[in-house]
């Protein structure tokens, strides 16, 4: 089923628009999680310490295909809203093309320094070796990750977001099923996690290429020219848009690496195994609100470009009520089942599931709030204002977040590591209602329409 920009967004439509996104995303994050589980149940505690040490570096590197995929979406969407089709099409091409040539490069040089990186994010001798086996064989599917953060986006773009639910559904059981083969079945530890995960990731990252390059399968509105001139302004205007988008996931891991060092500093492997868990939680819970936002942008961007402030103002405030009652139930659903959930991944340990019980429960309560922060910054992302976007992700994760979690503990111990993230995203809230006031007074109602 096609979806198209244009138009009114009712509550209903927005519904409409904006779910198949969150599944491709939620899916997405699940298979992810599913390393963690085999790895946890089947590999023992090191080798899942050890998969959580190595994930926030290697998600740096495919955030690259957020960046470029957030900002091209948007810039695709608003060129399309002023009647430019062909025009679309061509910085389309050249932004997958140049994502997938990044992804190959940031890969190799990964490869070759996993043991120094792995060093650097704090591996001790026991878990050296599976950081370094797990690090190099995830890097082959690294092409194919960036391109799939890339694709998130632009299937918005290209009017067809059900296509990013089939694709992350088919690259999902991909992924479990060669990890019940190589994890349970045979046995291979941490090395069957890597491979199962970069299958899928190849899987996920160069289908939609041959899709979108063919004019038999092709049904969006959309595609991937043979030909085209490279021209970097446009690229240059994509990565600058989306930065925000790439800062905040580089903030984000940075501030897990941080998180994991300080674990091993108070707590050591089990504290790292406790955040893994909390990670994956907040993966599935993050997921919600980054598809929304990836379904929502290049719809505020194509109502940007065709200058209807109207509407515009009308997505703002109905995704602020979406967001909010969103944020309560996720919450609520955290305090609810954080025991049962710490048991599914380390059940067999009294003292870890104990310790990620309260984790989880001081950890989610972010959630109440960092929604409304993702949305803002998406929404700059949306408007071309790439800097403001930028300063909001940055200040959340890499001011607010980065601090609290370094100074938080000297006064409250162990839990002031959990509840970090929670200060943070309170501090973020008010910087984001102060840009929005300053930067877009048009879509809070303080501007005129016109």
């Amino acid at each position: 089923m096609e979806i198209s920009l244009a138009g009114h967004y009712s509550y209903g439509r927005i519904a409409r628009s904006v779910l198949p996104s969150i599944g491709m995303v939620l899916i997405t994050s699940i298979y992810s999680i599913v390393d963690g589980f085999f790895v946890a149940n089947y590999a023992g505690k090191s080798g899942f310490a050890a998969i959580n040490l190595m994930f926030p570096a290697m998600m740096i590197l495919g955030s690259l295909g957020l960046m470029v995929g957030s900002g091209g979406g948007a810039l695709v969407a608003k060129v399309k809203g002023e009647g430019y089709n062909e025009k679309a099409n061509r910085i389309f091409t050249m932004l997958v093309r140049f994502t997938g040539q990044m992804g190959l490069l940031l890969g190799a040089l990964f490869a070759v320094f996993t043991p120094a990186i792995a060093r650097w994010l704090g591996a001790d001798e026991g878990m050296m070796h599976e950081c370094v086996v797990y690090g190099r064989l995830c890097m082959i599917g690294m092409p194919g990750f960036a391109l799939q953060m890339a694709f998130q986006s632009f299937y918005m773009a290209a009017e067809r977001p059900q296509l990013g639910t089939l694709m992350s559904v088919v690259s999902g059981v991909v992924n479990i099923a060669l990890d019940a083969l190589f994890v349970w079945g045979l046995r291979c530890g941490v090395a069957g996690a890597a491979v199962a995960t970069a299958v899928a990731q190849l899987v996920g990252g160069f289908f939609p290429v041959v899709y979108f390059s063919s004019s038999r399968l092709n049904r969006g509105s959309l595609c991937m020219l043979r030909h085209t001139r490279v021209l970097w302004n446009y690229i240059g205007k994509a990565c600058t848009n989306g930065m925000s988008e790439y800062v905040g996931n580089i903030a984000m891991n940075i501030v897990s690496i941080c998180y994991n060092l300080q674990l091993m500093r108070y707590l050591g492997e089990n504290g790292v195994a406790a955040y893994g868990i909390v990670m994956y939680v907040a993966f599935i819970y993050a997921a919600v609100f980054i598809g929304y936002n990836i379904a929502i942008t290049p719809i505020i961007g194509y109502h940007y470009g065709a200058r209807d402030v109207g509407e515009q103002r009308s997505l703002f405030r109905k995704s602020t009520v979406i967001i909010a009652i969103t944020g309560v139930v996720m919450t609520l659903l955290s305090e609810v089942f954080s025991d049962s959930l710490a048991r599914i991944f380390v059940g067999y340990d009294a003292e870890l599931t104990a310790l990620t019980t309260k984790a989880i429960r001081l950890y989610m309560l972010c959630f109440l709030v960092c929604g409304w922060s993702m949305f803002v910054s998406a929404l700059f992302t949306a408007l071309q204002n790439g800097v403001v976007s930028a300063v909001a992700s940055f200040a959340r994760s890499l001011v607010f977040e980065l601090s609290c979690v370094w100074l938080l503990p000297m006064l409250m111990g162990i839990d002031g590591i959990w509840i970090a993230v929670d200060v943070a995203e309170v501090l973020t809230l008010l910087l984001c209602a102060a840009l929005l006031v300053r930067y877009a007074p048009q879509i809070v109602g303080r501007g005129k329409t016109t």
